[in-house]
């Protein structure tokens, strides 16, 4: 598919985009290129391969939710610096 500086003027306008012609000339070969190889992606053969979203087969990784015992606050506690009325006791930070 061939690219006209007409069609490049026209999506820069859309986009609010200010274009001379040392860069019209530029991204209008480089989008001829970029089309072309879209172009030669179609004509491959793909009948047979099934659609995915990933190169590689992956599956969920989730481990079984299993209920186990939390932390006492004792326990949690044990290891602060510092702690207050069973909470962490932190420097101010906003003055």
């Amino acid at each position: 598919m061939a690219i006209t500086k007409d069609d490049i003027l026209h999506v820069a306008n859309l986009a609010r985009l200010e274009m001379d012609n040392t860069r019209l000339d530029e991204f209008s070969t480089q989008l001829g290129e970029i089309l072309g190889y879209v172009e030669k992606l179609n004509r491959a053969d793909t009948e047979g391969v099934s659609p995915t979203s990933n190169a590689m087969a992956l599956s969920n990784a989730f481990r079984e939710d299993v209920v186990r015992p939390h932390l006492t606050n004792e326990d949690a506690l044990s290891n602060a610096p510092e702690n207050e009325d069973g909470s962490f006791l932190v420097p101010k930070v906003i003055t």
